[in-house]
């Protein structure tokens, strides 16, 4: 008997971050190294399942659906171990794991990625039971990313991230000048994929509710520097928002100004230009109130020395 034989079948959930993307792709970003007829030969037999049935290759998944992956025989040729990264840790114990991601770095593999944060850690750490991401950044943005390294730390975070109970602040340099110096973006947002299977969010009435709190810091020339709040965690919320407001984040090469984008680019703005500054948070396992910050990385700092002479973070 091979290997197979004895493998066993896998379940995964489906987050908010894999929702409206079709079975089929999520399934061929997850099982790199298995040819594409493969996959497709298993959701036809109904060796995947979806909340225990069988679905079509175009079946768009849903955040909490349940997906059984047979177990399959990875190409040796095509897989690619993670390499062990170490990255800046702003706090540890036996519970959690924070760190500060640089931007440009994925935090899971999947999307033309084949690793990321999380799957480097755990190369980094062998001998670490569990490590999970508790939350998600975006691959440009720089910040705070909250890793569980117990089960029940893990389930008591996403339970806080669902009721609000984290505070998550950003600063994000900006395109124009806000009238006022603080408000609020209140605009449901819709999440679809393009005719090229591209994910995307959008503002459309009906969509998911989700707020953003806005407090200009900086104004200088054409540009601002703001501190953002989110009071909801929708994928591409803060940069959906502040497109919709007016006022796109510098450098976002999927909702910002294209045409500004090219010219920024010259001075080296080459990445969206937003950074998760701030968490804070009743730690999982004790309750006692962790609030955590990390210092701009070097692009942005050097932007702001630029066009901000005065501005007084750092």
């Amino acid at each position: 008997m091979n290997d197979l034989g004895k493998a066993r079948a896998t379940w995964l959930e489906v987050g908010e971050e894999s929702a409206a993307q079709r079975i089929d792709n999520f399934l061929l970003r997850r099982l790199k190294g298995v040819p594409k007829s493969h996959v497709y030969r298993v959701l036809r037999s109904g060796e995947v399942r979806v909340n225990s049935g069988r679905v079509k290759p175009d079946y768009r998944l849903q955040a909490g659906d349940r997906v059984r992956v047979p177990p399959v025989r990875m190409s040796a040729a095509r897989k690619q171990s993670p390499r062990p990264l170490e990255l800046p840790v702003v706090f540890e114990d036996s519970a959690l794991l924070v760190v500060d991601k640089p931007s440009g770095t994925a935090v899971h593999g999947g999307s033309g990625v084949s690793y990321g944060v999380i799957e480097s850690l755990r190369a980094a750490r062998p001998e670490a039971k569990l490590l999970e991401l508790a939350h998600r950044l975006d691959r440009d943005t720089s910040g705070l990313l909250v890793i569980a390294k117990q089960r029940g730390a893990l389930v008591e975070l996403h339970r806080m991230l669902r009721e609000g109970e984290v505070e998550k602040v950003y600063l994000a340099v900006v395109k124009g000048l806000p009238e006022r110096k603080e408000f609020e973006v209140r605009a449901a947002l819709h999440r679809h994929v393009t005719a090229k299977g591209e994910r995307r969010v959008s503002v459309k009435e009906g969509g998911l509710p989700a707020v953003t709190r806005v407090r200009v810091l900086e104004r200088c020339g054409h540009f601002s520097l703001v501190r953002l709040r989110l009071l909801s965690g929708r994928t591409h919320q803060i940069r959906v928002h502040l497109a919709h407001a007016g006022h796109p984040i510098l450098g976002d090469a999927k909702y910002g100004d294209f045409a500004l984008n090219r010219a920024l680019a010259a001075k080296q703005v080459r990445r969206a230009l937003l950074h998760a500054a701030r968490i804070a948070f009743a730690h999982p396992a004790t309750g006692a109130r962790l609030s955590l910050e990390a210092r701009l990385p070097e692009d942005m700092a050097r932007f702001l020395a630029q066009h901000f002479p005065g501005c007084s973070i750092r």
